[in-house]
């Protein structure tokens, strides 16, 4: 069960060219993620202060968040009471350069932000611990690992990052995953688009907040 969210947010970023296919698994509804103070997109941007980060989401482009928790909800109807009460798995952003299926002849750019709760990874005790399970099943659905895991700061913020890519004909695929443990959820953020350099300017859009400094 712990595994159902990682799983399938991997397969839902990673399917074939030229559409991806979104399934990820999330208990909370929408109006949980207003209790948590996470969303919703205001202004291009989405804020989430329960986690400390804002993602700008770039212009044009498809918000499927909702549709991916329509989904999730017939997944919870098939797990048990128990487990839909200790799962606290939550789709924060799932967003598509265009409309999954949409006619297209470049690989269909994504940005997915999800959290975990640590509790139900007993092995993870690093943020870095969680990129283990990232990398099995990347390279279970053809892509390679294109550097070791290491640590990546965006401003101050310091995450774990691992990098990935699959050629798909004449296309090469590129995935980028960040993580972080906070407040006692695993954090991650995944960037899907045709290369390095694209994926990075999708990184650029993440941005946490400064924590101020005390006063002497």
């Amino acid at each position: 069960m712990v595994r159902v969210l990682l799983c399938c947010t991997l397969s839902f970023l990673i399917a074939a060219i030229p559409r991806l296919s979104a399934q990820t698994r999330r208990s909370p509804t929408r109006s949980d993620n207003k209790s948590q103070a996470c969303g919703p997109i205001s202004d291009g941007a989405l804020k989430c202060t329960r986690f400390g980060f804002s993602y700008r989401i770039p212009f044009g482009w498809v918000d499927r968040t909702d549709d991916m928790q329509g989904e999730n909800e017939a997944d919870t109807e098939s797990t048990t009471k128990s487990e839909a009460a200790s799962s606290k798995s939550q789709t924060l952003l799932a967003i598509f350069e265009r409309p999954p299926g949409a006619p297209g002849e470049t690989i269909n750019s994504a940005v997915v932000i999800a959290a975990e709760s640590a509790a139900d990874y007993h092995a993870v005790k690093r943020a870095s611990d969680y990129l283990g399970p990232i990398s099995e099943l990347a390279e279970q659905r053809g892509f390679k690992s294109v550097s070791e895991p290491s640590s990546f700061s965006v401003g101050t913020k310091q995450l774990v990052r691992a990098d990935f890519s699959k050629e798909r004909g004449k296309l090469t695929m590129w995935q980028s995953s960040l993580v972080m443990i906070e407040k006692g959820y695993i954090v991650s953020f995944t960037f899907v688009s045709s290369g390095e350099d694209d994926v990075q300017e999708l990184i650029r859009n993440l941005s946490f907040a400064t924590k101020a400094q005390p006063h002497k």
